[in-house]
């Protein structure tokens, strides 16, 4: 049985979150303050985080930030603000998806369900021989999902690995953001494509020597992507 920690100030909220996880067999913990949360996150087993922004003691952001550093744990955030600043900076933190309230309970299941899927099945091809792509110093590891430039190793979130390796290895073919949200992210009905931006950017930072002129991932506008090679 998958565990599930809510990081949630809102009672209620995450009370009513929790009602709908567990008629799905997910086991859930409920923490309300941040600074009791982050420390949960870090020194417990947890498979998925749903993480609200404003939270007294510590902030959203920053345990997103403290989880990433330390796990590859799938966070969900979720929280009234609606601006894509605030998006923006979210998933430049690292967590997976972002939520904005209100959104329906059955919604939420959807996401975790598709998250802790998709992690699943990544995590657990550790038996299988190493698979690696290597084009002009980039160095993808498939099986122990690690990223090298250079002979120098890259983190990289789990959303940010899959759509590195995606592009690599479909090379010199021209993706739009919304087939690559749909084939990364898996949820083509729910769901923020400017995602695909936000991952592309933090991408680029890591393998890119010079991201204004990318020599990987290519920017076809008006277009997509395309990785080149």
């Amino acid at each position: 049985m998958s565990r599930i920690l809510i990081i949630e100030d809102e009672l209620s909220i995450a009370e009513l979150e929790r009602d709908y996880l567990e008629l799905s067999d997910f086991e859930v913990e409920i923490e309300t303050n941040g600074e009791t949360g982050l420390q949960r996150a870090l020194k417990e087993n947890f498979d998925l985080f749903i993480l609200d922004l404003m939270l007294p003691g510590v902030d959203g952001f920053e345990i997103c930030k403290r989880i990433r550093q330390a796990k590859n744990t799938p966070i969900l955030m979720v929280s009234a603000k609606k601006d894509d600043i605030d998006k923006i900076r979210g998933l430049g933190l690292g967590a997976d998806d972002y939520i904005t309230k209100p959104f329906s309970p059955s919604e939420l299941v959807a996401r975790v369900k598709a998250h802790l899927s998709r992690y699943e099945r990544l995590i657990g091809s550790g038996a299988q021989e190493n698979e690696v792509i290597e084009i002009r110093g980039l160095k993808i590891d498939k099986t122990a999902r690690r990223v090298f430039v250079n002979g120098e190793e890259k983190a990289f979130t789990t959303k940010e690995f899959d759509l590195l390796t995606f592009l690599a290895q479909n090379p010199n073919h021209v993706f739009t953001k919304e087939e690559l949200f749909t084939r990364i992210w898996g949820m083509e009905s729910i769901g923020d494509i400017a995602t695909v931006t936000v991952h592309i950017k933090k991408i680029r930072e890591k393998i890119e020597l010079n991201t204004s002129k990318p020599q990987y991932i290519e920017t076809i506008w008006g277009v997509g992507y395309r990785f080149k090679v």
